[in-house]
């Protein structure tokens, strides 16, 4: 059973959806005993980092998730601002991220790359995994895998290695990471397609 966390934000129905045309199982978890018997967490999220941490905070699901995964090592999959949460911390605000994944989370704006670029990083765009880091979240989809992406920040990881697939937007950036059963991908797989549903599949799998 795959429990995707409804803390408030992200579309958590769609994931629910997708999962059900694949025949898998996977619910909401909006409470902390909901989590008990979690043995995957997918955890959406949309919008400002520091309002999403608020609300995760807020919601009594924090500490049963660091508990979960930094205690039992479940799996879990952060998406988009989901994703941003696994760092210890982001620029677009003040919050202390969930710290995961060692890294910080940077805006495109403060790079002289992509300053000039459109804000956010909006449509679909190639997903390239990283060939000396092989994530088990990208099998099948190692060539011509499009996702598409909707943000302004991006996850700068601490160790390199942590960085699984990459995508480019003035310059590359790491789209997906992965530290041991905590990996994070910053586009929408419920939102593409046939590649996302693989790498849902994937996650289903681990």
């Amino acid at each position: 059973m795959i429990h995707i966390v409804d803390y408030g934000v992200g579309n958590v129905q769609a994931f629910v959806n997708m999962y059900k045309r694949l025949g898998i199982n996977a619910k909401r978890a909006v409470s902390a005993h909901d989590l008990l018997s979690a043995k995957k967490v997918i955890l959406p999220g949309v919008g400002a980092f520091d309002h999403a941490m608020e609300l995760l905070n807020a919601s009594g699901m924090r500490e049963p998730l660091d508990r979960l995964v930094l205690e039992q090592g479940a799996p879990v999959l952060g998406i988009c601002v989901g994703m941003q949460m696994l760092a210890d911390g982001s620029d677009e605000g003040s919050e202390t991220g969930l710290g995961w994944v060692k890294g910080r989370v940077r805006s495109f704006a403060s790079q002289a790359a992509s300053a000039a670029l459109p804000m956010p990083h909006m449509g679909w765009n190639d997903v390239i995994p990283v060939a000396d880091s092989p994530s088990a979240l990208f099998k099948g989809l190692e060539s011509e895998a499009r996702f598409y992406f909707l943000h302004s920040y991006y996850f700068e990881a601490a160790e390199a290695a942590d960085a699984v697939a990459l995508s480019d937007y003035g310059f590359e950036f790491a789209c997906a990471v992965q530290r041991g059963h905590v990996a994070g991908v910053q586009f929408h797989p419920e939102k593409s397609h046939h590649w996302g549903a693989a790498l849902l599949k994937n996650f289903a799998e681990l």
